[in-house]
């Protein structure tokens, strides 16, 4: 598993019905891969996990690999139990994804010692490396920096998604365990100063929607060019916003179709964008698409 480069955070497709659109799906996973990202994040937030039933999660993991070629599917690990996080995590073994993003159980909030004793639990019942996904304000539970020493011991646990907005978490986490823990930027609007502050990898929203910028940013800033990598992140910016607001899902899909990666269409209790914070969105998306960096 290579934990690096730019991962978009797909997204699942639904037909007119709501019914996931397979075809649609694994042809969105097809067309990131074609446009250089290095690898894929599945069924995360953006791929409305705890929308999806439990064969319907099994189906789409089942349908990145069959599409995915060299590159690594990581599959999230969004349960309400530890019982079905761990079934969950053996079928997405058997098949074929590459490494998990797991979460803590969802809805509930736990101490320190059921939050780690969660992670050594899923840990155990897979051999695939296991990428922790911080994300304080969406799921208002903080794997601290003192939790992951209890964590050190477990060899699958490889990765740490760090999408807390305050960009001091990168200094911390490396100075505390080195690189025992492999650290990727997982919020989109401090990608660029998680990178620089020692991040391996970018896990993205709005890759999904631009795809392109997003390769041609990671390898500008790998390759030192930092005057290219601040020309797309700031004609970025805008769109990046949308992944830290809590209707991150509807905006990146939204931005999808326009783009013509997608549909808008989402499962309830979300439902698409209406009114002023839609026009706002088509807006931002309108004036990106007409001043892209990449295409001048």
């Amino acid at each position: 598993m290579q934990w690096s480069g730019v991962f978009p955070a797909a997204t699942t497709q639904f037909d007119e019905n709501l019914a996931i659109d397979l075809k649609a799906t694994q042809q969105g996973f097809t067309n990131l891969l074609d446009d250089g990202v290095d690898g894929l994040v599945i069924i995360g937030t953006c791929g409305e996990n705890n929308s999806l039933e439990p064969e319907e999660k099994r189906t789409v993991v089942a349908a990145a690999v069959e599409a995915k070629g060299k590159s690594p599917i990581i599959a999230g690990v969004s349960e309400f139990t530890t019982e079905r996080a761990i079934a969950f995590a053996k079928d997405a073994e058997k098949l074929g994804a590459d490494a998990l993003m797991l979460l803590p159980a969802m809805v509930y909030v736990p101490t320190e010692d059921e939050l780690i004793a969660h992670f050594k639990a899923v840990a155990a019942a897979t051999n695939l490396p296991i990428m922790l996904y911080n994300n304080p304000t969406s799921y208002r539970v903080n794997i601290g920096i003192e939790s992951l020493a209890k964590l050190v011991e477990v060899d699958n646990i490889v990765a740490i998604k760090e999408s807390a907005a305050d960009t001091r978490r990168y200094t911390d986490l490396i100075n505390a365990y080195g690189d025992r823990f492999h650290v990727l930027a997982g919020l989109d609007d401090v990608a660029l100063e998680g990178m620089m502050l020692g991040a391996c990898a970018w896990i993205s929203g709005l890759t999904s929607a631009f795809p392109q910028e997003s390769v041609e940013l990671v390898k500008a800033f790998k390759a030192g060019d930092m005057a290219r990598a601040l020309e797309i992140y700031r004609w970025f910016m805008p769109l990046l916003h949308l992944d830290a607001g809590y209707d991150l899902v509807q905006a990146i899909k939204l931005a999808e179709e326009i783009m013509g990666r997608g549909s808008e269409r989402v499962r309830m209790p979300r439902l698409p964008l209406a009114g002023k914070r839609r026009e706002e969105v088509i807006a931002m998306v309108e004036k990106a698409a007409a001043t892209r960096p990449t295409q001048r």
